[in-house]
């Protein structure tokens, strides 16, 4: 079932519109504060906005059009699934997962039943007697995904459902979530680029409580027009204006590139490439590369099996070899080199 949601709430000065078409995954992302959580939670009827209106299907979940339609959580058809499991700790777990059911007119019986097949589909049928006090983080998440699941919800609310997990657990989880969420209609608030990339269909970045950007996954993660999308996707971005077919920054930062289509002079336009492209030197090169940038190194980062090298403008990619050899360190001075083929720039 479709949702279409356009939730302004005043004293958190968030504004954002989202739509999402039945059976397709949209995954929020943005920095702390950003509003992620205020949206969701502003769709799941936990908060009261202060103007908008939250269409699920047919059905309207909240409208100031006069009508001053609001539905309360347990009539809206929405599950939501936090970081951390909040099971019931009284219940059993089979018990919990049949909560919502039985919540909703279903008898004892066929709840129960409900609730063996969701942990039969979480691979967590052997946890049915037990407490949630004796789970690890990971069975715990199993069996809370099984609860949302067990209410039928026609919109799924997915609150960082990965954060709490410890980097061995969190892998079976997102796979397991990859399967259950197949043609359900959601919304995933994440940090994790792997959140994105391997269940939503679509991403939508806050900045500031405003939607940045928004557009199909592999769209948003490879040709960013938001900071904070080139940074989660780790790409270098100098947003600006189109001068040819480089762009001009404000700090007057220019970078050259290659344009895969015409682009008018002075419109809104970004320069996108990856850190492993950008050259680093103490000195200005021989030759004549398109773009080099002096700047001062701020920060020095582990980044897999190389370094990643931070400025004020440009992150560089470089081997623990070539950091040694140049003998880098916060507050040294530094030229950076990008080859113009090796950047793509297009209108923002």
């Amino acid at each position: 079932m479709s949702l279409r949601a356009r939730v302004q709430v005043a004293e958190r000065d968030l504004e954002v519109a989202l739509e999402v078409p039945t059976g397709r995954t949209l995954a929020v992302l943005g920095p702390n504060g950003a509003g992620k959580s205020t949206t969701l939670d502003s769709i799941a009827g936990l908060i009261r906005p202060s103007a908008g209106e939250i269409y699920l299907g047919d059905r309207t979940l909240f409208s100031c059009d006069g009508s001053d339609t609001w539905l309360p959580p347990h009539q809206r058809g929405v599950a939501l699934l936090a970081q951390e499991a909040r099971l019931f700790p009284h219940l059993s777990v089979l018990d919990n997962v049949a909560f919502g059911p039985r919540s909703g007119g279903m008898p004892r019986a066929r709840a129960r039943a409900t609730a063996r097949h969701w942990l039969a589909e979480v691979d967590a049928t052997d946890l049915a007697d037990r407490r949630p006090g004796t789970l690890s983080g990971g069975q715990a998440q199993r069996v809370a995904i099984a609860r949302a699941l067990a209410t039928d919800p026609q919109l799924l609310l997915l609150d960082e459902p990965l954060a709490a997990l410890d980097v061995e657990t969190a892998p079976t989880i997102r796979q397991l979530l990859r399967r259950v969420l197949a043609e359900r209609t959601t919304v995933l608030v994440t940090h994790d680029i792997l959140d994105a990339v391997l269940l939503a269909d679509d991403v939508v970045v806050l900045e500031a409580g405003r939607v940045a950007e928004h557009g199909a996954t592999t769209q948003v993660l490879t040709r960013p027009t938001s900071s904070f999308a080139a940074r989660i996707a780790g790409l270098n971005l100098v947003r600006g204006t189109a001068r040819g077919t480089a762009v001009q920054g404000p700090s007057g930062l220019r970078i050259e590139g290659l344009a895969e289509e015409p682009m008018a002079q002075g419109e809104p336009a970004v320069a996108v490439f990856s850190p492993s492209s950008v050259g680093v030197f103490r000195e200005a090169p021989h030759g004549s590369p398109r773009n080099v940038v002096r700047a001062t190194v701020t920060d020095l980062e582990p980044h897999g099996h190389q370094v990643r090298v931070h400025t004020a403008y440009l992150s560089a990619d470089i081997t623990p070899a070539a950091l040694a050899e140049l003998d880098l360190a916060p507050g040294t001075e530094v030229v950076l080199t990008v080859k113009a083929s090796e950047v793509a720039v297009y209108a923002a």
